[in-house]
């Protein structure tokens, strides 16, 4: 019995591993911060272990587990307040003009450029956000987001439309958009 508990929990590690850092980068993108993103992963790892039986007999544990990171998130900061999950802008307002636009090939302007959509993707609504982050940066179907999300096929194009056409209002990502 205790062969078969080790064997499962090393092929739990070694799945969460290799999972780590695209689960690190999904959940960094919907939460917005560093600590906030790791503390994601590692509760939803913890369920995901406390299930671990089903998990690893799911027709695709990855979409299972993608699932756990969206709804812990969901269910963690959905009583936050927008104003909590945006990170403050220089001159008050949540995404100030970036004036200046350098060269493509310049590590600073594109370093700009993302903390620039990073801010925008914390402005978004939560679901919204969730579309968004699961179409485009994790580069699922509308199909396998739909099922990270709990929702309909319709309520992610519905959703992932909304968050783009807010991100593109947007003047400082507009003049990302425009070069």
């Amino acid at each position: 019995m205790g062969g078969r508990k080790q064997a499962m929990d090393e092929e739990f590690q070694g799945f969460m591993t290799s999972r780590w850092p695209r689960l690190m980068r999904t959940a960094y993108l919907l939460t917005g911060e560093q600590y906030a993103a790791e503390d994601l992963v590692q509760s939803s790892m913890e369920k995901v272990y406390a299930a671990w039986r089903r998990v690893r007999q799911a027709d695709d544990p990855d979409a299972y587990v993608r699932r756990v990171v969206t709804n812990t998130h969901a269910r963690r900061f959905r009583r936050r307040l927008r104003e909590d999950l945006a990170p403050p802008g220089g001159d008050g307002s949540p995404l100030g003009e970036l004036a200046h636009r350098p060269d493509r090939g310049d590590r600073m302007a594109q370093a700009d450029d993302r903390a620039a959509l990073l801010r925008g993707l914390a402005e978004l609504p939560l679901r919204q956000r969730q579309a968004v982050v699961l179409r485009y940066w994790e580069d699922l179907s509308e199909t396998q987001t739909a099922e990270a999300m709990g929702c309909s096929v319709g309520a992610v194009k519905s959703n992932a439309a909304k968050g783009i056409a807010k991100l593109r209002a947007i003047p400082a990502l507009a003049a990302v958009v425009d070069r």
